[in-house]
């Protein structure tokens, strides 16, 4: 069950939004999970329910942070765009071998 919700989690929409520390908070509800389901503690139903709802696990929770979500499989790509204080990679590569690209 906690691969399912992991995987469910990794592949989610709201997913290309987190952090490093989103994924690390993640890991410790997962292993919530993984005790909750694996060893019957269900005391630790409420903690993963309360996590989860901080990343908009249910429709309600999204509504309540007033996330919108769209659906990565209809949504058109835009072109991307860099930051103006960010250099493209061949830029740095360049600098860094000497070459012009």
């Amino acid at each position: 069950m906690t691969q399912l919700w992991w995987n469910s989690w990794r592949t989610s929409a709201q997913a290309q939004t987190f952090t490093d520390t989103d994924w690390l908070f993640l890991i410790d509800t997962a292993l919530m999970h993984h005790t909750m389901w694996a060893k019957g503690r269900w005391e630790f139903a409420s903690e993963v329910r309360l996590r989860a709802a901080k990343f908009g696990a249910t429709p309600e929770d999204r509504a309540r942070l007033k996330l919108k979500v769209d659906d990565p499989t209809t949504r058109q790509q835009a072109p991307a765009q860099r930051p103006d204080n960010v250099s493209d990679i061949n830029s740095r590569r360049a600098r860094l071998t000497g070459t012009d690209g």
